[in-house]
């Protein structure tokens, strides 16, 4: 996403794989899937590649990025772990130490140092949108956690990092206009919590393993925690994002599922939920599509 790619979401989200909130996201030809526990968001945890979910393919939206680099992505090893950071040293914003724009002791190529800004506001005495990290920081980041990644591929996994997120952004202005209507938002703060799966994830993978024919047994691949503040009434609402992978679709083209919900911390959130919750299931009822711009 330099300018992020544009995506159109499938109304058909797979009932026999996935919890019914899962978005498909198919990152056409990008071949590469983000690491587990994105680098840019913990830079301290050590991360092991996600088990190939098996799902069946989706129709999904795509984004424009070439799909010639999946085998340098999986041939890459984890080196030996990183030093850790004090938590004083890390930005309270975004849980991120700063990363240098400078090349890596290991480093072969060049990267570029061009930051690319989100559409998502940031919401902080600075203003202006949140900006994504550049191909260096981003292998900088990479290399911090202990992934030998070929400089080709670097690209092309902040293309999908950024995709994605903006994407989770869609999501969550969704379910904002439910409630907000078409007020401003911004992200306040974001969190990566990969190894800390979320309850949904959890019963998710606790019912695979009793009705395996029907849940998707594979743990999402990373976890975000989003806070989300709305100006008009100063209120800050939590949001959780599970992100999962997916196999090729028909054309070869990498698939993503995300699942973007405002956390249970409030009565309204509980509402809004469940509220949701019925409406899918009538949909599923009656074979109604879902209307644009619905959750």
């Amino acid at each position: 996403m330099g300018q992020a790619p544009s995506t159109t979401f499938s109304s058909n989200h797979p009932s026999t794989s996935l919890p019914a909130a899962h978005t498909p996201v198919d990152a056409q030809g990008s071949g590469l899937v983000p690491p587990p526990g994105c680098p840019m968001h913990n830079p301290d945890q050590p991360s092991s590649r996600p088990p190939s979910p098996k799902l069946p393919p989706s129709s999904a939206g795509q984004c424009p990025i070439p799909h010639d680099q999946r085998s340098a992505y999986l041939s890459s090893s984890p080196s030996p772990p990183p030093t850790t950071t004090s938590s004083a040293s890390l930005n309270p914003n975004n849980m991120m130490p700063a990363l240098p724009q400078t090349a890596h002791d290991s480093q072969l190529a060049p990267l570029s140092t061009d930051r690319t800004t989100s559409s998502i506001p940031r919401g902080s005495d600075e203003g202006g949108n949140w900006e994504y990290p550049s191909p260096q920081q981003f292998y900088n980041a990479l290399m911090r956690k202990g992934w030998e990644t070929p400089e080709e591929s670097v690209e092309m996994m902040v293309l999908i990092h950024n995709f994605l997120n903006e994407e989770a952004w869609a999501e969550v202005r969704k379910w904002e206009k439910r409630v907000t209507g078409d007020a401003q938002i911004e992200l306040a703060r974001f969190q990566g919590r990969p190894q800390d799966y979320s309850p949904k994830a959890r019963i998710h993978m606790l019912l695979s393993s009793v009705f395996p024919s029907r849940f998707h047994n594979a743990p999402p691949f990373d976890r975000h925690d989003w806070l989300i503040r709305r100006p008009s009434t100063s209120e800050e609402v939590r949001y959780v994002i599970d992100y999962y992978s997916a196999p090729d679709d028909a054309d070869g083209n990498p698939v993503f599922h995300l699942d973007v919900r405002p956390a249970l911390d409030s009565p309204s959130a509980i509402k809004e939920r469940v509220v949701v919750a019925a409406e899918r299931a009538w949909r599923a009822v009656t074979g109604a599509e879902k209307g644009e711009g619905e959750v």
